[in-house]
């Protein structure tokens, strides 16, 4: 399968405009972002604030960015790597970090344990802090087909959820992103792609998934996975360009930086690079704590993303 390179940089960047916009609105209210700006296409919205610049991405962009260099850099998945990446950030001292993340990747414990130990302890681990950093696993594995680019979203999340649930997102993510990658529908794939899930897992992504779903019917709070991956579709379904998906998925309010950016991650790989507005662009930026003063802006996320995109599936 053709990656087409304007969709994949869509997708990745696309995914941190829409970390960056939804940031500054994390756990505010329904409808904040409209009623700021009411009107679309006006500027401002890289508004900053809630302890974040104008532009700046969060832990959802950050992480993604350590996945796919640890990709290009080895041709390949070596999940210590990711994971050794994640626990030098982590050590850092980020601005924002999931909790569950946090006590896995500071538990001391190894890369292939860690996150196992901390669901059996806690019984908690279907938050939407793996899928929140799949844009560049999924444009990585595009070429690789669906059985093994599932099967890599699964693992990916396996170094931080121990829960198999959130597993299941990041894999569902990982397929309708390389649906549209190569020119697809990715909504006219989500009956395809839930047969491809865990049985155990398949019902409650069916509900979420389904086209008559809106996220008002959410039983769990958008930072769990399946009702934050459920509104993302929701969010590409009911509109018709990038920038329209992005304030939709903001205006829901909750966990407003991750919904926006699995929003931004699937609507960029549908409309392509050129529907993200420059003004959202330009002041994007990605600090990575624990890497120096690295700070990654529009040109150098382009370089990651031509450089996932041009990986030959083998």
């Amino acid at each position: 399968m053709s990656v087409d390179p304007q969709r994949a940089l869509g997708a990745v960047l696309g995914s941190a405009v829409g970390d960056a916009l939804g940031a500054p609105f994390e756990f505010g209210p329904e409808g904040a972002f409209s009623a700021r700006f009411p009107q679309a296409g006006h500027g401002g919205e890289m508004c900053g604030g809630g302890g974040w610049d104008p532009g700046e991405a969060t832990d959802d962009t950050q992480m993604a960015v350590l996945v796919g260099e640890s990709l290009v850099e080895h041709g390949g998945l070596q999940l210590p790597d990711v994971f050794a990446r994640f626990r030098r950030w982590a050590a850092a001292g980020p601005k924002d970090i999931g909790l569950q993340t946090e006590d896995v990747l500071t538990s001391g414990d190894p890369w292939d344990l860690a996150a196992a130990i901390h669901f059996q302890v806690n019984q908690r681990a279907a938050g939407n802090g793996a899928l929140m950093r799949a844009a560049t696993s999924a444009v990585y594995f595009a070429p690789h087909g669906r059985a093994a680019g599932m099967d890599a979203g699964r693992r990916l999340s396996a170094l931080t959820h121990g829960d198999p649930a959130a597993w299941e997102g990041t894999a569902a993510f990982h397929e309708l992103v390389r649906i549209a990658l190569a020119g697809g529908d990715p909504l006219a794939a989500v009956p395809e792609t839930l047969t491809a899930l865990h049985p155990g897992h398949r019902p409650r992504y069916t509900v979420v998934l389904a086209p008559d779903w809106h996220p008002d019917q959410a039983t769990e709070f958008n930072g769990a996975v399946w009702p934050c991956l459920g509104s993302a579709v929701w969010a590409l379904r009911t509109t018709d360009s990038y920038e329209d998906a992005v304030r939709a998925a903001v205006d829901l309010g909750g966990d407003t930086d991750t919904v926006a950016a699995v929003t931004g991650g699937l609507a960029g790989a549908v409309y392509g690079a050129e529907a993200i507005p420059e003004r959202w662009l330009e002041p994007l930026h990605v600090p990575l704590p624990g890497y120096g003063e690295r700070v990654l802006r529009t040109p150098e996320l382009i370089h990651l993303a031509t450089r996932l995109a041009a990986q030959d599936a083998h």
